[in-house]
């Protein structure tokens, strides 16, 4: 059983999202293989490109990546998590291949924009306390057995 008490404040996606797109400036900024242009009803400097950037990036690491990581998990592992840059690379080249107005030339283009847009949102999750489920097992008698980590307010399976 799942439940929640309290709903995910809206400011908080926005604010990750606005972190990735920093992300993606400041890569487009430091590295001259990665660009984004384009004149839409969101201004002329391809605020609107931007914006479909990291709408893009975040339906890809939600659906692809979870998928990429399990069909690679060996490699992941015996990497000690090295193949997850890679993996993010490749999901910033799809991200570029996919939106219009968004260029990135090569590999390593995409493996510094990805380095960076990693970085960007690990320091939102840092900075906003990333939210976890913390899953439970009942014990006999159908107590539940509580760590002291688990006794805070977060979201809870039952198992």
């Amino acid at each position: 059983m799942v439940s929640s008490e309290r709903a995910m404040p809206w400011w908080r996606n926005v604010f990750r999202w606005s972190m990735i797109a920093l992300g993606v400036v400041i890569a487009a900024h430091t590295s001259p293989g990665i660009s984004y242009t384009g004149v839409d009803s969101l201004g002329p400097h391809g605020l609107g490109t931007l914006a479909l950037v990291v709408l893009t990036l975040t339906v890809l690491n939600i659906v692809l990546k979870p998928l990429l990581i399990l069909f690679t998990l060996p490699l992941v592992l015996l990497s000690l998590g090295i193949a997850l840059l890679f993996i993010n690379a490749g999901l910033f080249m799809v991200a570029a291949w996919l939106v219009p107005g968004f260029h990135v030339v090569d590999f390593w283009a995409a493996f510094w924009g990805a380095l960076v847009v990693s970085l960007m949102s690990f320091l939102a999750n840092r900075w906003l306390g990333q939210r976890r489920f913390v899953a439970r097992t009942r014990g006999l008698g159908g107590r539940v057995k509580r760590s002291p980590a688990s006794r805070r307010e977060d979201d809870v399976i039952d198992v």
